[in-house]
């Protein structure tokens, strides 16, 4: 059984940081797929950064130059750094494995931005 397990969510004021971690635990393939989405009240889900197995980074527009998407191999882990946030970036933010054609979430964390 594969499970994800997310940290680092909180509450920061605007124009802050914060640093969010998923651990990946169970039975791994090396190529996979790492992922991190949000989800906003009254929104649907949306990608914010995916870090392939030995692909090229992507992120989205509206996070492009804030956070920053790194991954441990050895460790199965996946990080989120984001700095300079804004109100905007308040969601519930989710970690993703894909393996093949089976997708795996975490529980979420939430991310507040507010003053």
């Amino acid at each position: 059984q594969v499970q994800l397990v997310e940290s680092g969510g909180g509450l920061v004021q605007p124009g802050g940081s914060l640093r969010l971690s998923c651990a990946a635990s169970g039975r791994l393939f090396k190529i996979n797929i790492l992922s991190w989405y949000r989800q906003a009240p009254g929104k649907q889900r949306e990608l914010v950064a995916a870090a392939p197995s030995g692909g090229t980074i992507n992120y989205a527009d509206s996070v492009k130059g804030r956070f920053t998407i790194s991954r441990d191999n050895a460790k199965n882990t996946v990080s989120l750094q984001m700095v300079s946030l804004k109100p905007e970036d308040t969601a519930v933010y989710y970690c993703k494995l894909r393996m093949g054609s089976s997708e795996y979430w975490g529980q979420g964390t939430q991310v507040t931005v507010s003053s």
